[in-house]
């Protein structure tokens, strides 16, 4: 026990340092809509987006945990040490976007930290990788552009103006508006624990599974919600400690947005995800695809040249371009010098 103690505690360690770190990232997607609509104080969010984020990981996590924990990388090769360098290069790069105040794909730098694992392990299921995976990161973002984009175009300026207006104070004389941007952002938060926990709490499940014997494989469930309920509650620390900045340059500094047009946006991106999620267990970015969506509000409001001459769009290609791989090469290289 002391042995196995021992091997998991560095590992677990940093699965809780990447949890935190998602949390400052995901907090963007999930509350920036109604924190820019000031229908939530600040104080709030975390405990809420905490709340949320274990309930979806609960809920409907399982498959991605898989797709994480043995589909790119068979779980035999998740040892304490390439588990501890696959955890600490992802978390190094989403503290690096952190800090820049840039909501950075999580998912994509664990598929890619593993792949890097993958490649140098010469395990890598490519299969899954570049027949399911990647097709869906192209996939989803255009959905998401292209449906709001053409709701904002030629869907918004249909419905009248008295119940969506652009004025935030507006909100106070519609209740139910309030309410129903609150709910779309616990959704989107559902949502995020339903793809993102299993980021960190894979991994970790396979080395335990691994620790363990491997008989456990069989009763791998069980060891993902133990995972589960040990690295989702990081969430809440991350979105407490890391979550404001990014929170206030998503909801505030692409374009300014409605009430109705960011709980849109929430409803779109969350249910986008959830369907990756429980259909084919694929970790994809909500952070991209909520970036996204308020990228093409903003076509739709000042045209393509404007909105991609901004410096916070150009940072946030340049950001989500560099971070995946980065984890990528970074993984590999200290997989292949340390095995």
């Amino acid at each position: 026990m002391s042995e196995l103690f021992t091997n998991l505690t560095v590992p677990f360690l940093l699965a809780m340092f990447l949890a935190m770190n998602m949390g400052g990232s995901g907090t963007a997607p999930a509350f920036s809509a109604a924190y820019g609509a000031n229908v939530l104080k600040r104080t709030l969010i975390p405990g809420l987006f905490g709340i949320m984020v274990l309930a979806g990981a609960l809920i409907a996590g399982k498959e991605v945990s898989l797709t994480l924990g043995d589909g790119l990388l068979d779980h035999s090769y998740f040892t304490p040490l390439n588990t501890s360098i696959i955890l600490f290069t992802i978390g190094v790069s989403i503290l690096v976007a952190n800090l820049m105040g840039v909501p950075q794909s999580t998912s994509q730098a664990t598929v890619l930290s593993i792949a890097g694992a993958a490649t140098a392990l010469d395990g890598l299921n490519t299969r899954k990788l570049f027949y399911e995976v990647i097709p869906t990161w192209v996939i989803l973002p255009i959905i998401a552009f292209l449906m709001m984009l053409s709701l904002s175009k030629w869907v918004f300026p249909l419905l009248k103006a008295k119940f969506f207006t652009d004025d935030y104070a507006h909100l106070s004389r519609h209740k139910g508006l309030k309410a129903i941007l609150i709910l779309s952002s616990l959704y989107v938060a559902f949502s995020i624990g339903a793809n993102n926990v299993a980021n960190a709490a894979a991994p970790i499940a396979s080395l335990t599974a691994n620790e363990i014997g491997q008989g456990s494989i069989k009763n791998f469930l069980p060891i993902i919600i133990l995972s589960v309920l040990i690295v989702a509650p990081c969430f809440a620390i991350g979105s407490s400690l890391l979550g404001h900045k990014v929170t206030e340059t998503t909801g505030k500094d692409i374009v300014e947005v409605s009430p109705f047009y960011a709980t849109i946006i929430a409803v779109i991106t969350a249910t986008l995800l959830l369907v990756a999620s429980v259909t084919k267990g694929i970790p994809t970015s909500l952070v991209q695809l909520n970036g996204v969506a308020f990228i093409a509000l903003s076509v739709s409001k000042v045209g393509f040249k404007r909105t991609f001459g901004k410096n916070t769009v150009q940072r946030f290609f340049t950001i989500w371009a560099i971070a995946p791989v980065f984890a990528y090469v970074l993984t590999y290289v200290l997989i292949k010098f340390t095995n």
